[in-house]
Order: structure tokens, then sequence, then C-alpha cells
């Protein structure tokens, strides 16, 4: 159990979360901004990136529970928003790059759990598939700091901005208390309808 818990880690969850975060980073440089270079983000190096409790304890205890949903996260990459070229623009893009790169390792991953080619590995890519489309959706909820408020923020007038960003220091509790409440069950059907569009049922 802990051998299969350490490959999922290895071969599942670490390059989701690793990529995903790195893409953020990769946009924020192709768009001006260098802070995640400066700081050394830009790096495959999963010690730069794993949080012990969102990449480790989070996703092993919900594998244990077998848990219908399974998540995790890693360190944010630092942006600076502000050296973007294009601010509105770019904190769009910076915010897209990451549950784009989920899409498409979900893809990579169905790929080769049709190619079918030993068990093990394909219990690895199963989970890897449910891992990435569980985490562009879940990011893509538009409360502040997921990816999904990046781009809200992007289109948003400035007077509603300010008073809409105010929220980022409470989003975690609003996720926790939203899911306490079962009022995120709406994102079932986007993952299933996520996984359909990408050739495979979840």
């Amino acid at each position: 159990m802990i051998i299969d818990i350490i490959l999922l880690i290895i071969f599942a969850v670490g390059p989701a979360i690793i990529l995903h975060e790195c893409a953020h980073g990769w946009a924020a440089y192709c768009l001006g901004d260098s802070t995640a270079k400066d700081q050394g983000r830009l790096t495959l190096n999963p010690i730069k990136h794993i949080d012990p409790i969102g990449s480790i304890i989070v996703p092993g205890a919900l594998y244990l529970l077998h848990s219908p949903f399974f998540f995790g996260w890693a360190k944010p990459v630092p942006v600076n928003f502000r050296n973007l070229k294009n601010l509105r623009l770019g904190m769009i893009i910076v915010a897209i790059a990451g549950p784009l790169t989920n899409v498409l390792l979900a893809y990579l991953y169905i790929w080769i759990y049709k190619l079918n080619i030993f068990p093990k590995l394909s219990d690895i890519c199963q989970w890897g598939i449910i891992f990435n489309i569980v985490l562009c959706v879940f990011n893509l909820i538009p409360i502040p700091p997921l990816d999904g408020s990046r781009i809200v923020m992007g289109i948003l007038p400035k007077k509603l901005l300010y008073y809409y960003s105010r929220l980022e220091p409470f989003g975690f509790f609003i996720v926790v208390i939203l899911l306490q409440f079962g009022m995120l069950k709406f994102l079932y059907p986007l993952m299933s309808a996520l996984g359909n569009f990408l050739g495979i049922e979840i």
C-alpha cells in the first residue's frame, strides 16, 4: 500500500501539480515577469514545489480512504502581475496556463492508459487522469486565489476588481465552507464533460 502511494505521488500527483505551477511561471516569464525564474521556481525539481500537506499528506489520505474526490496542491509559483506587458490579458493567460497544462497531461495519461501495457501503470494513469481533470476544473472556480479568480480579475471593471480582490485572504475558508455544505457538486458534471471531451468516462 505504501509503495502504491509513493508511485502515485511520483507519477500522477507530482507531475500534475508541479507542471501546473511551472506553467504559470513560464507564462508569466514569457509575458515579462521573471519573479518565478529569479526565485528558482521554473524547475521540474519537486523539492522546489512540494508542499508537505498538499502534495503528500492530503492526496495520500484521500487515496487510502478511497475518496471519489482526489485533490492536492503545491507551493504557488510567485508572479508579480505588475511586471506583465499587458496586465489584464497577461493575468488571464497566466491563470489559464495551469489548468490547460492539466488538460494536456490528462490527455497524455488517457493515451498511455489505452495502451494497456500492464495493470499497475493503468492504475497510475487512471489516478493521473482523475487528478488532472479535478485540478483543472477546481482551479477554475472564480474564488480568489484560485486560477478562475485571476481570469475574472482580468475582465472586471476597476471598481468591482477592488472589492473582489479583497476576498483573497478568505478564499480558502470560502472553498472549505462550500465543500462542507455540498455547494460545489456542480463541478462533477463539468469534470465528467471534460473527461468525455478527452475521450474517457470518469
